[in-house]
């Protein structure tokens, strides 16, 4: 189970390994999450953090893809190495066709079969593969399937 602490652990033992890197990504990390904490007044459970990781995971790899037009290889890598270490808190990610599968399934549940029903089934998808692939990579596979 993910908790605040267990962000607080990790940077502490980045910072007695001196590993920059690691300590500011999981600095913003805790950041996020007590912003979020303050914001909505709830503590963050596993389920809330890995939304949290995701949304930093995409941050950075919409980052990426803005420093590859730059030509800016430098901080590819370093965004690169943030995906990495935040991605290890996550579960397994669901491959391609698994979320395929879920997605016939909930398509077939709630009886969609427009691109305009994609709203609801997101909406029974989401919480079954929460955490095991990013909304991003859900919709896809949904309006793939409603097209």
């Amino acid at each position: 189970m993910l908790t605040k602490k267990t962000f607080e652990e990790s940077l502490h033992e980045a910072m007695r390994q001196k590993d920059e890197t690691a300590k500011n990504t999981y600095k913003i990390l805790l950041s996020s999450i007590k912003m979020l904490e303050i914001e909505k007044g709830l503590t963050a459970d596993d389920a809330v953090i890995q939304g949290i990781i995701q949304k930093e995971i995409k941050m950075r790899r919409e980052s990426i893809n803005e420093f590859q037009k730059g030509e800016r290889g430098d901080l590819i890598k370093l965004a690169e190495t943030e995906i990495a270490l935040l991605e290890k808190f996550l579960p397994v990610q669901m491959s391609e066709e698994d979320i395929k599968k879920a997605a016939a399934e909930a398509i077939k549940e709630t009886g969609a079969t427009l691109p305009s029903d994609m709203g609801k089934v997101m909406k029974v998808l989401i919480p079954k593969l929460a955490g095991q692939a990013s909304a991003d990579r859900i919709s896809s596979a949904v309006r793939s399937l409603l097209s």
